[in-house]
């Protein structure tokens, strides 16, 4: 009765994790959800009036496909302005949410077998894309060791005439791993030489950088032919619900996109755009706020997560995720329970200490789990006094 293309695919791990924590919520359990990718703040008060603006001038219509003509052209500034990037008008979608312009992108140029490059640990969905494209994912690994990124050398080992795409994300969910420049300038090196291959960059978390700068890999390619940016509302303006995402890609891509999305769902909300209008037009400096209280978080619970023995912790330099090596609690029981994985591990701290993660498994790593630090200081606190607790009493 279902198509084998949704068979093959997998639920997203963070939106399941959510449902059970909702689910045990419901049943009375105290659950402190540390699984989704949410901030808890609330959306900038400029923003929300445009929006009322908006709605009293009566921008009730459908809207063309790839987004309002202003949208566009501040997008267009937006990226030359922070990003160094030169994506004219007409090289811009707008869709519902910077997944759907990535789910478009995959389907627009990867043909069943396609080989698409992609470094491990990775967000959940871009395996489940890449699968529902129909094409071969081609996995780097990577590990605390290395700060969770490839280097220009392990990308120019895994290059076949078979492969189509890259598909880089900085800084990364759910490592919070952020590629320097200097980084980003030698895996670009390799890259000119293979100027077939599509650079996907997803710059999400571009707002939720603890380093001096952020930098777009698309500074040192041709946005004209080879490099797709994308961006959107959702993380660096807290705009989750608001659904805007958007792209800049080469000509051919971008009118592909706005092909496959005048087919799915035709032009995203008229209010939304006219908000984000409002976003991408200010000086993206009201951000730091936000990005700040990250940054407290990140170090509260890492000096947290330091006093329980046998942790590996990576410091993220962005993103508002944490992403712990527990291993050294595997293979270890809770009266006649096995703990065998971080599987295992994850679903023992949502039943037993009432806290809810996802295992890194569902991101392509077996020994970590991701932890979000998008909750106050007082949760975290008491999610890592929990996490604590009963991770003592396995043995």
């Amino acid at each position: 009765m279902i198509a084998d293309r949704i068979l093959k695919i997998e639920e997203s791990s963070t939106l399941a994790m959510a449902q059970k924590s909702r689910d045990l919520i419901k049943q009375g359990k105290k659950i402190i959800n540390l699984s989704l990718g949410e901030p808890d703040f609330e959306t900038p008060q400029f923003i929300k009036n445009a929006a009322k603006k908006a709605i009293d001038d009566n921008f009730s219509k459908y809207t063309p496909v790839a987004g309002y003509d202003d949208l566009k052209s501040i997008i267009s500034n937006k990226f030359l302005r922070d990003n160094k990037l030169h994506y004219t008008k007409d090289q811009i979608v707008c869709s519902t949410g910077a997944k759907q312009s990535l789910m478009q992108i995959l389907l627009c140029i990867l043909n069943p077998n396609d080989q698409i490059i992609l470094p491990s640990p990775y967000w959940v969905s871009y395996l489940q894309m890449i699968k529902f494209a129909k094409a071969k994912p081609i996995i780097i690994k990577t590990s605390i060791n290395d700060k969770f990124k490839i280097c220009a050398k392990k990308l120019e080992e895994k290059i076949t005439s078979k492969t189509k795409a890259f598909l880089i994300n900085s800084p990364s969910n759910p490592t919070g791993a952020v590629y320097s420049k200097e980084e980003l300038y030698n895996i670009a090196q390799v890259l000119k030489k293979h100027p077939n291959i599509i650079v996907i960059s997803d710059e999400i978390y571009e707002h939720i950088n603890f380093t001096d700068n952020h930098t777009s890999i698309g500074e040192f390619l041709c946005t004209k032919e080879q490099v797709v940016t994308v961006n959107g509302l959702s993380k660096g303006f807290a705009m989750t619900g608001w659904r805007l995402g958007y792209l800049g890609a080469p000509k051919k891509i971008a009118n592909a996109c706005i092909k496959i999305q005048g087919q799915f769902t035709s032009g995203t909300c008229s209010i939304t755009q006219k908000a984000a209008v409002s976003a991408l037009s200010e000086n993206p400096i009201f951000t730091k706020k936000m990005k700040n209280e990250f940054q407290r978080r990140r170090d509260l619970t890492m000096v947290l997560f330091q006093e329980i023995p046998g942790i590996r912790i990576p410091k993220p330099d962005g993103a508002f995720y944490i992403f712990l090596d527990f291993s050294y609690y595997f293979n270890k029981k809770f009266n006649n329970t096995l703990i065998k994985n971080n599987d295992d591990l994850s679903m023992f701290l949502l039943e037993k200490a009432e806290v809810a993660t996802v295992s890194g498994s569902a991101f392509g790593d077996s020994n970590c789990i991701r932890i979000s630090i998008a909750s106050s200081e007082s949760d975290l606190t008491k999610a890592v006094s929990r996490i604590k607790k009963y991770l003592s009493k396995l043995s």
